[in-house]
């Protein structure tokens, strides 16, 4: 399990998430300090940042077991991140994240390794003072060319490196090839415009020119009349050292072709192809869609690694909505499915992943709309099958949708099995956009087959999915509903007093689906005490928190092997008066059997 402890310097708050990559978002607060662990299980933990428009923030995170990794991304959309770090304090595997938030609102704060690894890190979010006025942009006109030198003098940016501005008037539609060179450091370029608040809006920005090396080459169209500024920089924090920038009218852009929906192009990609704004070879399909409207586009080549880019065309230019690499689950071909939020143009770019070129099929097709719900009774299985003709969702997994009434505070728990493939289950509200408020992929222990706990926050109806993993997996499987009550209050405990209780699968279960006793102590600010729990049933872990106005349960202190390998022993000072929630519970979920647990005065 993630073991969690949380301090700021005004309070104490804590974190609980489920198994799995970053499957739930508590609150992160300015003055914070989180010490967490990855496991094998839980791949990345999320964090809910509240922000002010413009408000600039640190985050640091520290792990001696793996490199770690920060990412910042706008609350409902996890797939494109509006910033990310990997090695900011230069430190080696450590990383410095810092953002600006473009818009008042809630973000998320994703923290993981770079590639693989488990193990303990921490984690500090501050708050950033106001930045100085960004500098006056030099002037660059088009075809000119500046040699400039990044010092320890110039202004710093959001995510560390120093960086050199300089302006330009551009036009509507117009084209511009922007080259950043440099033997001193790796380059990175960056186009953008200033706010009326002064704040660098960025538009684009390039590390790599296509061909290899470290040189930037960014090649955009202007999306309207006005001034522009150009950022050069660095890719290291570090960056120093000479450079050559150099403005010049960009190439003529690829030319689009149409696809309609439900049709299917066969083309080919070759040298004499048009490039993409990274200098790729690429073909582009335009299409016109209605907001709402669901499609899948799917390109399929034996001669190259297939690769798919959907964009939007929008007054400023193309916005990104949505990629994908090999999502048909099978070989190197490319699937996508998106439903789309607004009406309007839409352009398909159709490239090889690396530099490969030949013949493909792309095809654009209506999804299979959602399927109705069926009917999902509390406490009886129900038999379901996965098949082609089977609804998919933005991940290309198909899956069978169920509904079911529910109560605020009512505990459900669903369980999935299959032996076809390994099971996926996801618990939202249903609507036409669809967002899982919790979701399981081998909570049950036992392999591929998925157990869902989760209590829900309000009356109303309640939708369950069930489907697989992989988005090529399909079959039989079985699925249960699981009424478990409302939440068992806790019971009281007292200073010296040992009590003998059971762990049973109707207990309550947290966010980790660990089934748990509570209990109340009223303690005193300073009193330390000392928590020991023993049990030849499981491996037993104790901890200490509070439950906040909204009734959530924050964890202050926690300990797994404090006493033995399996018996836990946690000594606790108590930061000011009040009552405070003492949970048994087990160390991974499944542990059930007999406990004691003794709080005492420490020695």
């Amino acid at each position: 399990m993630r073991r969690l402890t949380f301090s700021t310097a005004t309070a104490v708050a804590a974190l609980m998430l489920a198994a799995g990559p970053a499957l739930a978002q508590e609150p992160l607060r300015p003055g914070q300090t989180v010490q967490g662990a990855i496991t094998a299980d839980e791949t990345a933990d999320d964090y809910r940042i509240t922000a002010r428009a413009g408000q600039r923030f640190e985050i640091v995170m520290r792990s001696d077991a793996f490199d770690a990794y920060l990412e910042v991304f706008a609350q409902g959309n996890t797939e494109a991140a509006l910033a990310s770090d990997d090695d900011g304090l230069g430190e080696g595997v450590n990383a410095r994240l810092r953002f600006t938030a473009p818009e008042a609102g809630t973000y998320v704060l994703r923290a993981r390794p770079l590639t693989e690894g488990e193990g303990d890190y921490s984690l500090v979010l501050t708050e950033r003072p106001p930045a100085p006025p960004a500098p006056r942009p030099q002037a660059i006109r088009l075809g000119g060319e500046v040699r400039g030198e990044l010092t320890d003098s110039d202004p710093e940016q959001d995510a560390g490196p120093r960086y050199d501005a300089y302006g330009f008037r551009g036009r509507s539609g117009g084209r511009v090839a922007i080259d950043l060179e440099s033997d001193d450091f790796d380059p990175l370029v960056r186009l953008g415009r200033m706010s009326r608040a002064g704040v660098f809006e960025e538009l684009a920005s390039n590390d790599d020119a296509p061909g290899g090396g470290l040189n930037s080459r960014l090649v955009h169209t202007l999306p309207a009349n006005g001034d522009y500024v150009i950022r050069a920089t660095g890719y290291a924090a570090d960056a120093a050292g000479a450079y050559v920038l150099k403005l010049a009218e960009g190439p003529a852009p690829a030319p689009i072709n149409t696809i309609a929906i439900g049709g299917t192009v066969q083309g080919e990609l070759t040298a004499e192809d048009g490039l993409n704004d990274a200098g790729q070879h690429a073909d582009f399909y335009r299409f016109r869609a209605s907001e709402g409207q669901r499609v899948t586009a799917t390109l399929s080549s034996s001669a190259f690694d297939a690769y798919l880019i959907l964009h939007r065309e929008t007054a400023n230019g193309r916005e990104e909505v949505t990629r994908d690499d090999d999502g048909a689950g099978s070989g190197t071909d490319a699937r996508l499915t998106t439903t789309l939020t607004a009406g309007g143009n839409y352009v398909i770019e159709a490239r090889a992943f690396g530099s490969g070129q030949g013949a493909y099929s792309l095809s654009l097709a209506e999804a299979v709309p959602p399927p109705p719900a069926a009917q999902l009774a509390f406490d009886e299985t129900v038999q379901g099958e996965i098949t082609e003709q089977d609804a998919s969702d933005d991940n290309g997994r198909r899956y069978d949708a169920y509904v079911f009434p529910g109560q605020a505070g009512r505990r459900v728990q669903v369980i999935v099995r299959s032996g076809d493939f390994d099971s996926f289950v996801e618990i939202g509200r249903p609507g036409d956009a669809w967002e899982a408020l919790a979701v399981d992929d081998d909570g049950l222990g036992e392999g591929l087959d998925s157990r869902l706990n989760f209590t829900l926050p309000e009356d109303g109806d309640y939708q369950v999915r069930a489907m697989p993993l992989g988005t090529d997996g399909k079959g039989l499987y079985s699925i249960q509903l699981i009424d478990r009550g409302p939440e068992p209050l806790p019971g009281s405990i007292l200073v010296g007093v040992t009590t003998r209780g059971s762990l049973v699968e109707a207990d309550a279960i947290n966010g980790e689906g660990v089934s748990f006793d509570a209990y109340e102590i009223a303690v005193k600010s300073g009193d330390r005490l000392r928590l020991e729990m023993v049990s030849n049933a499981f491996d037993a872990f104790v901890e200490i928190g509070r439950v906040d106005g909204d009734g959530d349960f924050e964890s202050l202190a926690g300990d797994d092997d404090g006493l033995s390998d399996t018996n836990a022993q946690l000594d606790w000072t108590a930061p000011d008066d009040g009552v405070y929630v003492i949970r048994a519970r087990s160390y991974a979920p499944g542990g059930v059997g007999d406990y004691a647990l003794t709080v005492d005065k420490q020695p």
